[in-house]
């Protein structure tokens, strides 16, 4: 099966995900304020990751109706 823009979309958040994550694991941040923006990013993008399943499950549903 070929990948949707609904699944590319989802692995590049991803892809963002796991980077801002390994910036927190490593010390990235060099005081709160920017551990807590880290924090932020990281929370928003996992809304949007799964606003974006979401969207591709009722897409998916709407064509199969």
């Amino acid at each position: 099966m070929s990948k949707t823009v609904f699944d590319v979309l989802i692995e590049r958040v991803g892809e963002h995900i796991a980077s801002y994550e390994q910036a927190v694991i490593s010390g990235g941040a060099k005081d709160w304020p920017e551990y807590r923006e880290l924090c932020g990013l990281i929370r928003g993008l996992e809304t949007a990751q799964r606003e974006i399943r979401d969207l591709s499950r009722h897409y998916s549903e709407d064509d199969n109706d």
